[in-house]
């Protein structure tokens, strides 16, 4: 399978998904998503650039990620705890809440030797 097929086939309607409702009820968010190139204008509304892809083979790397990411809005001041945030798995993870999308189980297994 080619990634980046399967990235753009998500990412492209989701895309044109969110526009659309933002064009409709939230348009004060569309100067935050446009970028200007000489006399044109560009809407992204996916983060510019390539991301960080990594490959995770080892329990402890796959920890390590799993709390950089839930750590996100706290870094941006947005809560003071990740569990805080209503759209992270953080809450579910620790039992102390719930995901707005269900969770598959971090198999025991995997888990061993962190």
């Amino acid at each position: 399978y080619d990634i980046a097929e399967i990235r753009t086939a998500i990412k492209e309607p989701v895309a044109r998904t969110a526009m659309k409702y933002l064009r409709k009820h939230r348009s004060d968010w569309l100067p935050k998503l446009t970028r200007r190139y000489g006399k044109r204008e560009k809407r992204h509304f996916w983060m510019l650039g390539g991301g960080y892809d990594r490959n995770i083979d080892e329990p402890k790397t796959l920890m390590s990620m799993i709390e950089y990411i839930h750590l996100n809005p706290v870094r941006r001041g947005l809560v003071k705890r990740a569990v805080d945030w209503p759209w992270s798995s953080a809450a579910e993870l620790e039992e102390t809440g719930t995901s707005p999308v269900r969770l598959d189980r971090i198999p025991p297994e995997w888990l061993m030797d962190t």
